[in-house]
């Protein structure tokens, strides 16, 4: 690929060799089949409205910011690979409560296995929400290892997913089409993907300019994940105002410093508004709302729609739902009649009516 030449007449050749380059990948790092036992993994249930997990290089300082943060005292030290297993601690914040997840901190080639490396991965993948905890002195060159690592086993941060329709057939070869412009991608070099994909019939459709990369991600979709990031820089005591206020304007970006408990409060704030959580309150008809014991509504699992609510409450509500009425900021008048698929916003009240039997 780096000696091959970029340009029109290259794309297809170029898209080619990236696949076939995906697609060995995912067969090295696919762990050995069979005879091995059960793998010695992290056990940590899912618990709460949210997962967070901490993820970084060793003695950065995930350890103190979960001890800061919460109630569980996780052992911090002075040398490496202090934290050797998976330690869950809670954050009660706004009524949610989110677990967070103090992982071993990861070392270059954590993707083939190093130092537990698939273990750490496999929990970042099953979080809502990375915290990458970077050394504020190092940040720059730690940051780009560690997205390096996570891109190389499918976790896409701060990315969503492309807009592309990909869908096997029987029969009619490999049809393309696309709702937009197209600059890098055409039907040419689909085809020679999805044969390298051994798929020689399929339908595609295109709604957004995507790149090759992207393609192959919606091929490779049982492999890929879409998290949300949040990049938080520790130990800026250590750092000049200048080097602060240039980390502090950067997109996605939160710094921190665990020794001098400075700007925890906005971290947690920030927290909160990655996850995208949402409370709702509910109404009995002819009685007041309940403001003591809010549903909260996570993005990445079920949404904000009024169905979401209703499964939380009992997961036979949305079917014998008939209507509900909302008041709040999702709505353009008070007690507005709404159905399942209306997006709530933050402290709206909800009242659910059931069908009659």
């Amino acid at each position: 690929m780096s000696r091959t030449q970029k340009n029109k007449a290259t794309e297809g050749h170029l898209g080619l060799l990236k696949a076939r380059m995906a697609k060995l990948k995912a067969q090295l790092l696919e762990p050995p089949k069979g005879g091995g036992g059960k793998a010695d993994g992290f056990d940590v249930g899912k618990y709460g409205d949210a997962r967070v997990a901490l993820i970084g290089f060793p003695s950065v300082g995930k350890s103190t910011l979960l001890s800061t943060v919460t109630l569980t005292q996780s052992e911090a030290a002075a040398y490496e690979f202090t934290t050797l297993t998976c330690i869950p601690g809670i954050v009660n914040y706004k009524g949610a409560t989110i677990q967070l997840l103090d992982l071993p901190g990861i070392i270059e080639g954590a993707s083939e296995g190093k130092g537990r490396g698939r273990q750490v991965i496999a929990v970042g993948r099953s979080a809502d929400l990375i915290l990458m905890v970077l050394d504020a002195q190092r940040s720059a060159e730690q940051k780009e290892k560690i997205t390096q690592e996570l891109e190389s086993v499918g976790i896409r941060l701060n990315q969503r997913r492309p807009d592309i329709t990909f869908q096997k057939k029987a029969q009619n070869g490999v049809m393309f089409n696309s709702t937009c412009q197209l600059s890098h991608m055409n039907q040419e070099i689909a085809r020679k993907i999805c044969h390298e994909y051994k798929i020689f019939h399929a339908e595609i459709l295109f709604r957004e300019d995507a790149t090759v990369d992207q393609f192959i991600d919606i091929i490779e979709k049982k492999n890929r994940s879409y998290i949300p990031c949040l990049y938080v820089y520790n130990k800026i005591d250590n750092i000049s105002i200048e080097e602060i206020n240039d980390l502090a304007r950067q997109e996605d970006s939160v710094v921190i410093s665990c020794n001098m408990e400075l700007n925890m409060d906005y971290l947690i704030e920030r927290i909160w508004q990655k996850l995208g959580l949402v409370r709702v309150y509910t109404k009995k008809p002819g009685n007041k709302p309940d403001f003591s014991q809010p549903l909260i509504l996570t993005e990445r699992r079920d949404g904000h729609s009024i169905e979401a609510a209703c499964v939380q409450i009992h997961r036979e509500l949305a079917s014998d739902f008939r209507c509900a009425f909302v008041w709040g900021k999702s709505t353009k008048h008070y007690a507005q009649r709404c159905g399942l698929k209306h997006h709530l916003c933050d402290e709206d009240v909800v009242q659910i009516l059931k069908k009659n039997k």
